[in-house]
């Protein structure tokens, strides 16, 4: 018996984030599978450019982590699809990599505030509809640094590591009401954001690149595929997963580089 190809058609989805990045690729890719795709985010200007590169039907603005934006931004995409079937929560921002001792409190909060209580907030105003049709699928985006110890990341850290329990516990109450939520840990994926770093010199990539397996940086399009097979049917039996795409990252256990076949 032959596998059908994943499909979409017909499906309505948000995605935040959608301006850049991963979202931006999987925006894209959902609508070339057939979904309906509306994307949201914080920066106008790249929201209205991303639009066209993403043929997304519509675009909403704002801020995930203000509970008034999110209830809007979901309200939003439902007036403009006729429904919400697919959340993807790519929205968040990056830590300044900075002991905890020179850290300010202002901005631990607002790397908190938009990774984690962003996708909170988007995961409750998307579910309210859902648990109306008993069906749904929404994958988060959580991160390496959320599964092991970092130094110097102690924002983000704590915001991944609170979306993967995130995750499990929203599977465990929705997965009754037909909801699956799923999340994907990237490993360091050459993103705008990422790519900022690079150019401060934030970190050296060969020193990543020799602790991968996989001995490369991600591209933000093996993202997309790891969160659209999530959000897919071909997932119907998987919630409550922290899916690593990480090149082998969180698997290898050894000490320095990882050795050459």
């Amino acid at each position: 018996m032959s596998t059908p190809a994943i499909r979409l058609d017909g499906k309505r989805a948000l995605v935040t984030g959608g301006a850049s990045g991963i979202g931006e690729t999987a925006a894209r890719l959902l609508h070339d599978l057939g979904a309906k795709v509306v994307i949201a985010d914080l920066n106008r200007e790249a929201l209205d450019a991303a639009a066209t590169r993403t043929s997304a039907s519509a675009v909403t603005q704002g801020d995930v982590s203000s509970e008034a934006d999110s209830e809007r931004m979901v309200a939003e995409t439902i007036s403009a699809l006729g429904g919400l079937d697919l959340v993807f929560n790519s929205a968040g921002i990056g830590d300044d990599l900075v002991p905890v001792h020179d850290q300010s409190v202002e901005r631990w909060q607002r790397v908190v505030d938009v990774n984690l209580r962003g996708t909170y907030l988007m995961c409750r105003a998307a579910s309210r509809t859902m648990l109306q049709q008993k069906s749904g699928s929404i994958v988060n985006v959580s991160s390496i640094v959320g599964l092991g110890g970092f130094p110097r990341r102690s924002a983000y850290a704590a915001a991944k590591a609170g979306i993967n329990h995130l995750t499990h516990t929203l599977a465990c109450e929705w997965g009754p009401s037909g909801i699956r939520v799923n999340a994907i840990a990237p490993a360091y994926t050459r993103t705008p954001m990422v790519e900022a770093l690079l150019e401060r010199k934030a970190f050296d990539p060969t020193i990543l690149e020799k602790r991968t397996p996989l001995g490369r940086l991600a591209l933000p399009q093996e993202m997309a595929q790891a969160a659209v097979f999530l959000l897919s049917d071909w997932a119907s039996y998987v919630t409550g997963t922290v899916l690593p795409v990480d090149g082998g990252w969180s698997a290898f256990g050894g000490a320095g580089e990882v050795a050459s076949a």
